[in-house]
């Protein structure tokens, strides 16, 4: 793997070409999700599962992918227990995504792994896991950006556009994403 497209952080790297096994694999990919995965009735979450596995997924029990969600390629995926993958939520896994216990990917969030370095003639693909930890909540339509790692309980409001890490416990919002404010459980409401 070259250097180029390598920030400061190390987190993003040039990835080379697909090969033609890695095209296959996701052609075969496509097929699946476009037919058995997505016309699965919605409580099937371990029919779901059970294809994610199949296609090189870690899978954690009772994690709920919905049959709307968008995978680029399952074998990038880790959905620790009791995790959720909301409605059209879309993973561009070209690097590693992992989604923590508990935690919850709302509808329509974007989770991108992936961009292109345009200092570089040819602007290669770069590439950067995303890390949403246990119990973090990523709010409707929000954007993640490759690299980026949410920490724990932390919240990403909805459509926000996150391309730096999130502190545990943490609330963000906006365009960039800003910290508004703390999660603090210690205190719940009281009814």
């Amino acid at each position: 793997m070259s250097d180029v497209g390598k920030t400061a952080s190390g987190r993003l790297v040039a990835v080379p070409p697909p090969s033609r096994s890695d095209k296959l694999r996701r052609l075969l990919w496509s097929i699946i999700e476009g037919s058995l995965f997505r016309l699965s009735p919605i409580p099937l979450h371990g029919w779901r599962r059970f294809l994610l596995r199949c296609f090189g997924a870690r899978i954690g029990s009772c994690a709920r992918p919905y049959p709307t969600v968008r995978i680029w390629a399952p074998w990038n995926l880790v959905m620790e227990p009791d995790s959720c993958l909301g409605p059209h939520a879309n993973c561009y896994s070209a690097a590693r995504i992992t989604i923590g216990a508990k935690a919850i990917i709302s509808q329509g969030v974007y989770l991108c792994g992936a961009t292109h370095d345009h200092r570089v003639p040819g602007m290669p693909l770069v590439v950067g896991d995303i890390t949403i930890a246990a119990e973090a909540w990523v709010a409707t339509e929000a954007f993640v950006g490759p690299g980026v790692t949410i920490a724990e309980r932390a919240v990403v409001g909805a459509r926000a556009v996150v391309t730096k890490d999130v502190p545990a416990n943490t609330v963000v919002v906006g365009n960039p994403a800003r910290a508004v404010s703390t999660r603090d459980w210690s205190n719940p409401i009281q009814s």
